[in-house]
C-alpha cells in the first residue's frame, strides 16, 4: 500500500505557487573517494532543470526507502537552497520506474505530472563533476616519494634517536635545494609521549615556539595552539595503525608496539598555512634528503651522540634521490650535517635547566631518563588519601616496607599516600620491580597541557632510587575532586615534613575494590614529596597526531 501525505501537508503544498518548471530527481551511490563524508551512502538530488539550480540535496543511508526521496522533495518545495524560492513544479522526471509509481501515489492532488525518462542530463552533469572532483584528490605524498619516505621513516623509528637525543639538542641539515637552505632537526620522543622529527626552516621559528611553550603557565590553551600553528617546519610523526578490532585499546607508549603497528605521517606547518598533512614535490624532496642524512648520521655517530655532553660533530653525505633527471639519470645531492651544541645550550637555558637555584639537586636531575608509563599495571585503581599512624605502624611490621628517612614527623591525621590497587600477581610483580630499583625516592605532581584540546593536567610521577621517572596518573587540573584531594595532600605533606608513601594493594575485582583492608595491603614505600621544581622537567606538552 502506497503511503500518502496527510491532509494538512497536502493543503500547505497546494498553496505554494506552481511554476512551469520541470524538476529532475534521483538518488545515486556516493563515490568511494577518500574525501567523501559518507563513502557508503547515497545522495538524493532535486534539481530545477529550467533554472539550472539544485533545490535540495541529502545524503542518506543506502538502506533507506523511497520515503527519503519524498522528504528531500518536500524540502525542495518549501525550503529550497538559495537563490531558489518556495514553489511547486508543474512536472517531475525520474529515471527509476519504481520511484515514478511511488511518487505518483504520494503526490496525488498536487497537480504535478510524474514522468519517467531514461536519462537525466542535468543530474548526470552534476555527478560527473563530483567524480572529476574526486579524481583530482591530492595524495598525502607525491607517488614517487611515497614508498621511499615510508621506508626512511621506519628506518628512523628503528634507530630511535629519542633514546639519546633531547628536543633541545638540535642537528642542522644543510640541503641547499628547492629553495630550502638548512633544516634544523628537533627529535621528539624522550618523554615517551610523542615520537617524531620536526624540521624547522629557521632557528628563529624554533626559538620562538620553544619560548611560547615554556611560558605556557601564563598563557591560555588558545594562545598555545596559535603558537603551535605559527611554527615554520616540516614534520614526521609516528602513530599507531588501528583496525576495527583494536580501536578501543589505549597504549600510550608507541615504543611498546611492534614495527608492523607503526604508521609514519608527514606534513607541513607554516604561519600562513597552518597545519597541512600533505607534502608536495619540493617538500618531499627536502624531507627525504633530511631523513636520509639524519639516519646515516645517527648510525655513524650514535656512541658519541649518546655522551653526557652534546658534542660538536659534522659529516657530509652524497645522497641519491628516488627520482631521475630529464636524461633519466639518478639525481645526487650533497648534504652536510652538523650538531649545534651552542644552540642546545641556549635552548636548555631558556628552559631554566642551567639555573642551579631552581632545583634542589641539579646533578641528580641532569641524569634523569625519560618519563615512563610502564610501571603501573593497566586498569589499576588509583587514589590519593591518608592512612592513620597506627595503620602505618601495622604496615611497617607486616608487609614489604622500605622507609625513606627517620626525619618524618608523625603529626597530623596520618601519612599521605598514593594507593595502587591491582590483582595479586600484578601487585607482586610491581613490588619486585620497585625493589629492583632500590625503592621509591619521591612522589610528586607536575603540570601537563594538551595544546589542542585545551585541557591542563596534573601528572602524578614516581621517582625511583635509580633516578627513573614513572607516570602513575593523569588528573584534569580543574576536576573539583582532584583539586580537593591535592589540597589535602599538600597540607598533610607539610605536616610530615615533606614525606608521603605509596601503598600497593590486591583485591582489584573483589568487594574491597577502592577500599582495601589491612589484609589486602602488600607493600608500603615511604618517600619524599616532590614539587615540580624538584622534578625539573617543566610543563609537559601533549602533542597532536597528524593525519
Amino acid at each position: 500500500m502506497t503511503m500518502s501525505l496527510n491532509c494538512s501537508t497536502r493543503r500547505r503544498l497546494q498553496k505554494l505557487h506552481q511554476t512551469s518548471s520541470v524538476w529532475e530527481g534521483d538518488r545515486r551511490p556516493l563515490s568511494t573517494h577518500k574525501q567523501n563524508l559518507e563513502a557508503h551512502g547515497e545522495c538524493i538530488l532535486w534539481v530545477d532543470g529550467s533554472q539550472g539550480v539544485v533545490r535540495a540535496m541529502d545524503v542518506v543511508a543506502a538502506e533507506s526507502g523511497p520515503e527519503a526521496v519524498v522528504r528531500t522533495l518536500l524540502r525542495a518545495m518549501e525550503h529550497p537552497n538559495s537563490p531558489a524560492k518556495p514553489a511547486r513544479p508543474q512536472k517531475i522526471v525520474v529515471s527509476d520506474r519504481e520511484l515514478q509509481f511511488f511518487l505518483r501515489g504520494v503526490l496525488q492532488e498536487l497537480e504535478i505530472v510524474i514522468d519517467y525518462v531514461p536519462q537525466l542530463p542535468l543530474i548526470e552533469e552534476l555527478y560527473r563533476g563530483f567524480q572529476d572532483g574526486g579524481d583530482e584528490h591530492t595524495p598525502d605524498l607525491p607517488p614517487q616519494f611515497a614508498e621511499p619516505l615510508r621506508k626512511k621513516a621506519l628506518e628512523i623509528w628503528q634507530a630511535a634517536p629519542w633514546k639519546f637525543l633531547e628536543e633541545h639538542q638540535i642537528i642542522a641539515i644543510e640541503i641547499n635545494q628547492s629553495d630550502v637552505g638548512t633544516l634544523y632537526a628537533s627529535v621528539m620522543g624522550m618523554l615517551g609521549m610523542e615520537y617524531g622529527i620536526l624540521l624547522y626552516r629557521s632557528q628563529e621559528s624554533l626559538r620562538r615556539f620553544r619560548a611560547s611553550v615554556l611560558s605556557d603557565e601564563e598563557e591560555s590553551p588558545e594562545l598555545l595552539e596559535e603558537a603551535f600553528l605559527k611554527q615554520d617546519c616540516l614534520f614526521l610523526t609516528f602513530e599507531r595503525t588501528t583496525d576495527e578490532e583494536d580501536e578501543d585499546i589505549d597504549i600510550i607508549d608507541l615504543a611498546d608496539l611492534p614495527i608492523a603497528q607503526i604508521q609514519p605521517s608527514f606534513g607541513n606547518i607554516h604561519p600562513l598555512e597552518g597545519l597541512r598533512a600533505v607534502l608536495y614535490d619540493e617538500e618531499a624532496t627536502a624531507v627525504f634528503l633530511a631523513l636520509e642524512a639524519l639516519a646515516r648520521f645517527i648510525r655513524s655517530k650514535r656512541r658519541r651522540l649518546s655522551a653526557e655532553t652534546f658534542p660538536a660533530l659534522s659529516e657530509r653525505y652524497r645522497i641519491a634521490l628516488p627520482i631521475k633527471d630529464q636524461n633519466r639519470k639518478t639525481i645526487q645531492i650533497d648534504v652536510t650535517v652538523n650538531t649545534m651544541p651552542e644552540l642546545a645550550t641556549e635552548l636548555e637555558e631558556m628552559a631554566g635547566f642551567g639555573d642551579e637555584a631552581e632545583f634542589t639537586d641539579v646533578e641528580e636531575l641532569s641524569s634523569l631518563g625519560a618519563l615512563r608509563d610502564d610501571l603501573i599495571p593497566e586498569e589499576s585503581f588509583l587514589s590519593l588519601g591518608v592512612v592513620s599512624w597506627d595503620m602505618v605502624e601495622h604496615l611497617r611490621a607486616s608487609v614489604t616496607h622500605l622507609t625513606q628517612s627517620e626525619e618524618m614527623s608523625s603529626s597530623g591525621d596520618g601519612l599521605p599516600v598514593i594507593l595502587i590497587q591491582t590483582s595479586r600477581p600484578k601487585a607482586k610483580n610491581l613490588i619486585e620491580t620497585i625493589q629492583a630499583t632500590g625503592g621509591i625516592k619521591g612522589i610528586g605532581f607536575n603540570p601537563g597541557t594538551d595544546i589542542f584540546g585545551g585541557d591542563r593536567y596534573d601528572l602524578g610521577i614516581l621517582q625511583t632510587e635509580n633516578g627513573e621517572l614513572f607516570l602513575f596518573g593523569e588528573f584534569l587540573d580543574d576536576d573539583p575532586v582532584h583539586i580537593a584531594a591535592r589540597k589535602k595532600w599538600d597540607e598533610r605533606c607539610k605536616k610530615t615534613k615533606g614525606y608521603c608513601g605509596l601503598i600497593i594493594a590486591r583485591g582489584l575485582m573483589g568487594a574491597s575494590r577502592g577500599q582495601p583492608q589491612l589484609r589486602d595491603m602488600m607493600a608500603l614505600f615511604e618517600a619524599r614529596s616532590l614539587s615540580p621544581q624538584d622534578l625539573g622537567i617543566g610543563t609537559l606538552q601533549l602533542m597532536p597526531q597528524f593525519e
